[in-house]
Protein backbone atom coordinates (compact mmCIF):
# COMPACT_ATOMS: atom_id res chain seq x y z
CA UNK A 1 0.00 0.00 0.00
CA UNK A 2 1.24 3.52 -1.27
CA UNK A 3 1.82 5.56 2.12
CA UNK A 4 0.03 8.15 0.72
CA UNK A 5 -2.87 5.88 1.01
CA UNK A 6 -2.57 5.63 4.52
CA UNK A 7 -4.08 7.48 6.80
CA UNK A 8 -2.12 8.53 10.01
CA UNK A 9 -3.24 7.65 13.46
CA UNK A 10 -1.89 8.99 16.83
CA UNK A 11 -1.69 5.44 18.34
CA UNK A 12 -1.86 7.69 22.31
CA UNK A 13 -5.38 9.30 21.65
CA UNK A 14 -6.69 6.83 18.52
CA UNK A 15 -7.72 10.73 16.83
CA UNK A 16 -6.31 11.20 12.89
CA UNK A 17 -4.36 14.89 12.23
CA UNK A 18 -7.50 16.42 11.29
CA UNK A 19 -8.38 16.13 14.82
CA UNK A 20 -5.68 17.90 16.17
CA UNK A 21 -5.31 21.37 16.50
CA UNK A 22 -1.69 21.20 16.38
CA UNK A 23 -1.77 19.73 12.73
CA UNK A 24 -4.62 21.20 12.01
CA UNK A 25 -2.65 24.48 12.59
CA UNK A 26 0.53 23.27 10.83
CA UNK A 27 -1.17 21.94 8.12
CA UNK A 28 -2.05 25.53 7.22
CA UNK A 29 1.04 27.33 7.88
CA UNK A 30 2.95 25.06 5.52
CA UNK A 31 -0.21 25.03 2.95
CA UNK A 32 -0.78 21.19 3.26
CA UNK A 33 -3.36 18.80 5.00
CA UNK A 34 -2.75 18.00 8.21
CA UNK A 35 -2.13 14.35 6.99
CA UNK A 36 0.99 15.47 4.95
CA UNK A 37 2.25 17.65 7.41
CA UNK A 38 2.28 14.30 9.61
CA UNK A 39 3.72 12.15 6.90
CA UNK A 40 6.70 14.80 6.11
CA UNK A 41 7.41 16.83 9.76
CA UNK A 42 6.14 14.22 12.02
CA UNK A 43 9.46 12.78 14.13
CA UNK A 44 7.38 9.61 15.58
CA UNK A 45 5.47 8.97 12.49
CA UNK A 46 5.88 5.06 11.30
CA UNK A 47 5.31 5.27 7.03
CA UNK A 48 5.06 1.52 7.46
CA UNK A 49 1.51 1.20 9.10
CA UNK A 50 0.66 5.49 9.92
CA UNK A 51 0.90 5.19 13.35
CA UNK A 52 2.76 8.46 15.56
CA UNK A 53 2.39 10.32 18.81
CA UNK A 54 1.12 13.45 19.16
CA UNK A 55 2.91 16.06 20.60
CA UNK A 56 0.38 15.42 24.33
CA UNK A 57 0.66 11.75 23.90
CA UNK A 58 4.44 11.70 23.13
CA UNK A 59 5.13 13.81 26.45
CA UNK A 60 2.23 10.98 28.29
CA UNK A 61 4.33 8.15 27.30
CA UNK A 62 7.29 9.33 28.78
CA UNK A 63 8.68 10.86 25.52
CA UNK A 64 10.57 7.83 24.15
CA UNK A 65 13.57 7.71 22.12
CA UNK A 66 15.30 4.84 19.98
CA UNK A 67 18.47 4.88 22.64
CA UNK A 68 20.61 5.92 19.79
CA UNK A 69 22.13 9.16 18.57
CA UNK A 70 21.24 7.88 15.04
CA UNK A 71 17.95 7.11 14.66
CA UNK A 72 14.91 8.36 16.48
CA UNK A 73 12.07 6.62 18.08
CA UNK A 74 8.77 6.28 15.74
CA UNK A 75 5.81 4.93 16.86
CA UNK A 76 5.25 0.78 16.66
Amino acid sequence: MSSEMIKPLCIGCNRRPEEIEEYIEAGQNFEMTPDDYVRQEEGTYNRENGHFLCTVCYVDAGCPTSGSSTYSWIAP
